[in-house]
């Protein structure tokens, strides 16, 4: 791999103007309708990138997930995770599960957020980030690619920042509603439900939305028409209920400034109406599900976050963003007795049953202001300042007893942007960065019995960071962009899997090497041409992290981490043409990744990424056509085998082909929709299965043809 000085751009990020980069984005590949205008793209302003600036004079990768098209993915595959994992060929193919662990953008964990606000628990990844609003309230999805620290803390492999649905736009009362129905093989337990709707009323300077959305899942099938097996432990989507409810209100202070409260809370309870039976890895027979009751409590994931932000489009001439934000989340997992719960005082060996529940509150605030710098307005400024502060614990619920301590994260952070215009806009260059000042809080604590119930010293353990960024836009004429720029982006490694399982005396947290931070890179080149009828974009990006975080499954199947320099390279194209047929669009999409580790930890890569760490190569195909009243889709995502003999896990991954549809026609009143999942019915092994825990019970088929029916309406 390629590997350039850290330090060489480090100095050529800071020369000169001081210039900020992280506000990323080089419109990658839009999913959007047909009917959206060729040049629509060179104004798209991304918000998670912190700037007004429009995407077309940023640096980096950047995907829009627009309303039409998010509905169009959610309808066919039910999930935000579902839809951007479609849609990316970077992303990891879905596990299907609530858990997204091993999920990963570009080989790295995304960071999720709402309306900016992160989503993650990176102190203790629970890894149910992606299910933490309903699509329904959801208005666009922006993804940027790559790491970066726009958001602070996470974004190691990118940002998928859902934007909620928007202020009323004219006085009077408005809304919409969903209904929703969905089947797999011979209908039965698989049927499914949802509905949902939203209000929204607007009188003058005030406005107030309101929504509830229910839905109930069935089992699952694969396409041989047996139950999916059912994740007890980690959690899973099908066989569960979710309710999610939405409120907005706003107050429009003056002719450019407004303020906003905005609430959101999402509660997703497995039903409980299922036992997995075991299959057989070594005879491709994938696991099942009986009917049965599972010990203890279903898995569950609940998540509440409120916030409150002012904006004033023309403060002195700039543009100023303030947000306050409250996030609360528990994360229920199934339970079992593994070895790792067993203690002699408290029952036999072998017979104890427990079960986790992850607990994480965040209080933050973020605030930034940029505008044109007088006298010199070919350059954009922008300053500001984030502040964070998560507390999570993880405790096991049945025996009341402390898995992982308090663990308290403190993040204050200014940073300084910049975009400096030349050549009348033919140029731009961009850098800046972002000063990390980061303390983590321990108290001393005990060790369950499994690892020798040592005693650990606490502490509080303070890390610093210059997280820098760079980049140079060229556009020698209009739609056609070339781009060079690097990043940089900053974690936390999961410090709870780290704390719960150190097995030896002596430890003390404050001089505790596994818990230094990650700091990861992103060094990409891109060019895009869009012109006529084609979009087109090809990007080459190589990303490194010399203390990175790799996952591995101990003897009882629980991924412990290991800290080992990690480096990764991938290549993306996409094409997008209108065709001479009206109304038809076709597109494709290839993502190649490569990515290797130092388990010999000498400072050189030796290992191939395995299936928790990486996404196979992929190749999409996608031909959208309307007409009249009739809107159509046609997709299809073929993941490519790999050769897992140089990776942790041996299990070769042979590849699968999946083809999706979706119809929706305008009614009268409403729009009726059909959307089909894995429309040949194929039988296949997910990757997450196929590639990471050589077991049995873990050994899940995917998701078999599966058929959601729509209406919706807006009043």
């Amino acid at each position: 791999m390629p590997i350039f000085s850290a330090r060489g751009l480090r100095a050529a990020a800071l020369a000169g103007l001081s210039l900020s980069a992280l506000t990323s984005a080089a419109a990658h590949a839009q999913a959007s309708s047909g009917r959206e205008k060729a040049d629509a793209v060179e104004q798209v302003v991304i918000t998670a990138a912190r700037t007004k600036l429009p995407a077309s004079a940023l640096p980096l990768t950047v995907d829009v997930i627009d309303s039409e098209a998010l509905s169009q993915q959610v309808a066919i595959g039910g999930s935000i995770v579902d839809a951007v994992s479609t849609l990316s060929p970077s992303f990891s193919p879905t596990r299907q599960k609530l858990s997204g662990a091993g999920e990963t953008l570009r080989g790295r964990s995304p960071l999720y957020a709402i309306n900016g606000i992160p989503q993650s628990t990176p102190i203790r990844d629970g890894s149910r980030d992606g299910y933490t609003i309903d699509p329904f309230f959801i208005e666009r999805v922006e993804m940027i690619y790559g790491s970066n620290a726009l958001q602070g803390i996470g974004a190691t492999g990118g940002v998928v920042n859902q934007v909620t649905v928007g202020a009323p736009r004219s006085d009077g009362v408005s809304g919409r509603t969903l209904v929703q129905a969905s089947a797999g093989h011979g209908l039965g337990d698989s049927i499914g439900g949802k509905i949902a709707g939203l209000v929204g009323w607007r009188e003058g300077k005030f406005d107030a939305t309101a929504g509830v959305a229910y839905e109930a899942r069935g089992a699952f099938y694969d396409g041989d028409g047996r139950r999916v097996g059912i994740d007890t432990t980690q959690g899973d989507v099908q066989d569960s209920k979710t309710l999610s409810l939405f409120g907005r209100l706003g107050w429009q202070l003056g002719e450019t400034t407004r303020l906003e409260v905005v609430a959101n809370r999402f509660e997703l309870k497995g039903d409980g109406d299922y036992v997995v039976l075991t299959g057989n890895r070594a005879a491709r027979v994938p696991a099942s599900s009986v009917r049965g009751t599972p010990l203890g409590k279903p898995a569950a994931n609940r998540v509440e976050t409120l916030s409150a932000s002012l904006t004033d489009s023309d403060l002195v001439g700039g543009n100023l963003v303030a947000q306050v934000f409250y996030n609360n989340s528990r994360d229920t997992f199934g339970g079992d007795r593994s070895s790792t719960f067993q203690d002699a005082s408290i029952a036999p060996l072998g017979t104890l049953f427990d079960q986790s529940s992850n607990r994480s509150r965040k209080l933050g605030a973020r605030a930034s202001y940029e505008r044109t710098v007088p006298g010199f307005e070919a350059l954009t400024a922008t300053v500001g300042l984030d502040g964070l502060t998560d507390r999570t614990e993880q405790a096991l619920i049945q025996t009341g007893r402390l898995w992982v301590p308090p663990t308290k994260f403190e993040s204050i952070a200014p940073f300084v942007q910049g975009n400096l215009k030349l050549l009348d806009g033919k140029v731009r260059l961009n850098g800046g960065a972002r000063f990390e000042n980061v303390t983590l809080k321990v108290d001393d604590f005990t060790t369950v019995a499994s690892y020798g119930s040592r005693k650990v010293g606490g502490g509080s353990p303070e890390f610093s960071a210059t997280l820098v960024n760079g980049g140079v836009v060229v556009e020698p004429t209009r739609g056609v962009r070339f781009y060079a720029s690097y990043a940089e982006g900053y974690t936390v490694p999961d410090v709870g899997r780290i704390l719960r399982s150190i097995n030896k005396d002596g430890v003390d947290v404050d001089n505790f090497l596994d818990i230094s931070p990650i700091v990861s890179n992103n060094r990409e080149i891109g060019a895009e041409y869009k012109r006529g009828p084609f979009d087109a974009t090809a990007t080459y990006f190589w990303s490194s992290s010399k203390l990175g975080q790799f996952l591995v499954a101990n003897s009882s199947g629980i991924f412990d981490v290991q800290r080992q320099r990690v480096e990764i390279e991938g290549l993306e194209l996409s094409l997008r043409a209108r065709t001479p047929i009206e109304g038809l669009i076709l597109s494709t999409g290839y993502a190649r990744l490569r990515g290797k580790s130092d388990t010999d930890l000498d400072g050189k890569v030796d290992k191939s990424l395995d299936g928790a760490n990486i996404s196979p190569d992929r190749l999409n195909l996608a031909a959208d056509y309307e007409v009249g009243k009739w809107a159509l889709r046609l997709q299809i995502q073929s993941y490519l085998k790999r050769d897992m003999q140089g990776s942790s896990v041996k299990d070769d991954f042979s590849g699968y082909t999946l083809a999706d549809a979706f119809v929706r026609y305008e009614l009268p009143v409403g729009t009726l929709s059909l959307g089909v999942q894995n429309l040949l019915d194929k039988q296949y092994i997910s990757y997450n299965s196929d590639t990471t825990i050589p077991g049995n019970d873990k050994f899940f088929a995917g998701r078999g043809r599966t058929a959601t029916l729509g209406w919706e309406t807006r009043f």
